[in-house]
């Protein structure tokens, strides 16, 4: 009677829902009281169970999803900073080579002082210390050697116009060596004195980094809001707003 009683309420609750959805065909209008509330009680158990088990698919395909989205945005973050360095890479080549198949008249007093009427340095020993200090760092990955290199090229021709590239090479380098003041030093030269270089946004970041290193929080911030005032759309402008979020 207890069974009975408590079927025929479970009957009364779901057997709307029941019906309203698909579920395996079941004749629940014959036989008697009991078969019907023992059909019902399957075909409601079944339903129930096909709903457990979309909802764990739905979960599933959800959880994929979600990790896909954030291997995506890595993925696009890396190629962004990958093509960004080939650009930089293909602009130091392009330079290099326009001063090699193209150079300027040298006097022969320019080629023994290093220096052409208007101070500008474009003499071939230049081109040949650039060159070194640059292989250094691309062919040989001989990196502590490459720092005296760049030192010594700043010191000769500190008016060539490779110079803004130099003090950025040197910043890199002391920075890898974690000699924070050194390449803050390089850093800021260049954004000082070379507001035009293609290197500017990633030394600001850089910059920005030395600081945070050194205790200084509010001047890093200053420098990468800056970074992302001045070039919006760059990959410099998207690692200066996650370094924000950051301190």
């Amino acid at each position: 009677m207890i069974k009975r009683t408590f079927a025929l309420s479970l009957l009364s609750v779901y057997g709307a829902a029941v019906f309203a959805a698909p579920a395996p065909v079941a004749d629940v209008t014959s036989g008697s009281n009991d078969q019907r509330i023992e059909a019902l009680e399957r075909m409601f158990s079944t339903r129930t169970e096909a709903q457990h088990r979309l909802q764990q698919q739905l979960d599933t395909m959800q959880q994929e999803v979600n990790e896909l989205r954030g291997s995506i945005e890595l993925h696009n973050y890396q190629l962004e900073r990958i093509l960004d360095r080939q650009r930089e890479l293909y602009a130091e080549i392009d330079k290099r080579m326009s001063g090699i198949s193209s150079p300027p008249p040298v006097t022969p007093v320019a080629a023994n002082s290093g220096q052409q009427a208007g101070g500008a340095v474009f003499s071939a020993n230049e081109n040949e210390a650039y060159d070194k200090a640059v292989n250094l760092i691309l062919k040989d990955k001989l990196y502590d050697q490459a720092i005296p290199a760049f030192q010594s090229f700043l010191q000769t021709f500190p008016n060539s116009s490779y110079a803004s590239n130099a003090h950025y090479w040197l910043g890199q380098l002391l920075f890898n060596k974690q000699d924070w003041a050194g390449a803050s030093a390089q850093f800021q030269v260049l954004i000082s004195k070379y507001p035009d270089s293609n290197k500017r946004a990633d030394a600001l970041v850089k910059l920005g980094i030395t600081e945070v290193e050194r205790s200084n929080s509010a001047r890093a911030k200053q420098l990468w809001e800056q970074v992302i005032r001045e070039f919006p759309d760059s990959p410099s402008s998207k690692d200066a707003a996650k370094r924000l979020k950051t301190i």
